[in-house]
């Protein structure tokens, strides 16, 4: 695994969220990471299939992002519940990239001639589980198959300190890698163990080490609060120690406990307003500390270094869909639906998934989504520009739907504004965004603008 919990780094996509609570009454301010909406537990079995080029007739293609979703780990932390396979059986990977294949031709075949790529991201799962060889052939997909120039377009891709060796590098590098991002989660042994993380320091600097050496523009260090034993001083080491290599960006993750997962089954060694106390001291300390040391806060999670290069790409706006997901574990984002295949935690069910999609020979109809409804529009976009520190430009939303969200959302809205949780605009006239203390508070935020047939769905889904 090698994002903290629920990720997606990227246009991506990383894990299961505890079910929303009521609008009003939000009972923890770490209920959900929303990085993107609807989640994929309110996603259910498509009776009607619906074949891939009818959803993406008539789409905007001229600005599409691509997902490759490698769902294969070396190991399993404690906190991972994404969709994820740990090791596999001899040529489990040559299969997989086979299936691959295919369904890429099947998708590349349901878009128009013109339709072109903006940006690109290998996900997981660890894509750096896969050996150079294999990492050269999921190129030869990307850039073959589905016509992505990467490197023409920004191109990020996540690793492990074990699989981020000098052969992979090198590869990522020469085929147009522009981010590198390593899932660290800290720099404490202790803290490491803890979380189910097995790993040293000295493994994760010589890591640091060899990706600084191949070149990559962004380097990208994720890491974790709310650890055990984790303390705002050791907190802080890990920062400075990350620090040292002068990351591009770096996402601060608030730890998540989910059920299935390592951490789950371990006795909870504080109270729930306890952790959450701690949680948001820490976030305060590590968000003071990065833009003391002159970096910018873009999100709740995400902190770029002043003058760096930008990692994405200025075409795409995740708020407006076009997103094509390749890999059993990826989703694929239309105006009318977004789809995906099934998904799991547990290893049993993950091993299923996964063989079940190395098996399919026909990729050309959408097996598992939600329908998006105008509402639902609205809400996405309003939650995918609101958690960003930087906020809605009102006249983009008022352009797109004919209306302003306080109009479509006067409760949620006024409800944020009495909690102190929305900036008063005067540096920003026209553009809603988050205060400080909003943005401490995105992941009660984000499910409080959850659709009521969403949170319905969400709450029946069974974990697997």
């Amino acid at each position: 695994m090698t994002t903290a919990p629920a990720r997606p780094a990227g246009p991506s996509h990383r894990a299961s969220p505890a079910t929303p609570s009521s609008p009003a009454a939000p009972e923890s301010p770490y209920r959900s990471y929303v990085y993107a909406y609807p989640h994929k537990t309110a996603y259910r079995t498509l009776s009607d299939r619906p074949a891939l080029r009818d959803l993406w007739a008539g789409e905007p293609q001229h600005a599409l992002s691509l997902y490759l979703h490698i769902p294969f780990c070396e190991v399993r932390c404690g906190f991972c519940n994404l969709f994820t396979r740990i090791g596999g059986p001899d040529g489990l990977t040559t299969a997989y990239l086979d299936a691959l294949d295919r369904q890429a031709d099947a998708v590349r075949a349901a878009l128009d001639d013109g339709a072109r790529f903006a940006l690109a991201a290998f996900g997981g799962g660890t894509p750096t589980y896969l050996d150079a060889a294999e990492l050269e052939r999921l190129c030869d997909i990307a850039e073959h198959r589905m016509g992505a120039d990467l490197r023409a377009i920004p191109l990020s891709v996540e690793a492990s300190p074990a699989t981020a060796t000098a052969d992979r590098l090198e590869v990522l590098a020469a085929r147009g890698a522009t981010r590198l991002s390593l899932g660290v989660q800290s720099f404490v042994d202790a803290e490491a163990r803890s979380a189910v993380r097995p790993q040293k320091r000295a493994d994760v600097e010589a890591a640091l080490g060899r990706i600084r050496a191949a070149g990559f523009p962004v380097l990208n260090i994720d890491l974790i609060y709310g650890i055990d034993g984790q303390t705002e001083a050791s907190w802080l080491h890990s920062l400075d120690a990350a620090l040292v290599w002068q990351p591009e960006e770096l996402y601060l993750y608030p730890l998540y406990v989910r059920p299935l997962t390592g951490l789950a089954r371990r006795a909870e060694p504080e109270s729930t307003a306890q952790w959450d106390a701690r949680r948001l001291a820490l976030y305060r300390a590590g968000r003071d500390h990065l833009l003391a040391h002159g970096y910018q806060q873009v999100s709740m999670r995400m902190f770029r270094r002043a003058a760096s290069p930008q990692a994405g790409s200025g075409e795409y706006a995740c708020q407006t869909d076009g997103m094509v997901g390749l890999g059993c574990g990826a989703r694929s984002y239309t105006s009318r639906l977004h789809y995906s295949f099934d998904y799991a935690v547990d290893a049993t069910e993950v091993r299923r998934i996964i063989d079940d999609y190395v098996a399919t020979e026909e990729f050309r109809h959408a097996v598992v989504g939600r329908a998006m409804t105008p509402d639902e529009a609205r809400r996405r976009h309003l939650v995918q520009s609101l958690l960003q520190a930087d906020g809605l430009p009102v006249a983009e939303y008022r352009a797109r739907f004919g209306s302003t969200p306080a109009e479509d959302f006067p409760v949620e809205l006024a409800d944020f504004e009495a909690r102190g949780w929305l900036s008063p605009g005067v540096d920003a006239p026209g553009r809603l965004a988050l205060s400080p203390e909003g943005l401490a508070h995105s992941d009660a935020v984000g499910p409080m603008l959850f659709s009521p047939e969403v949170r319905t769905l969400m709450a029946a889904y069974e974990a697997k």
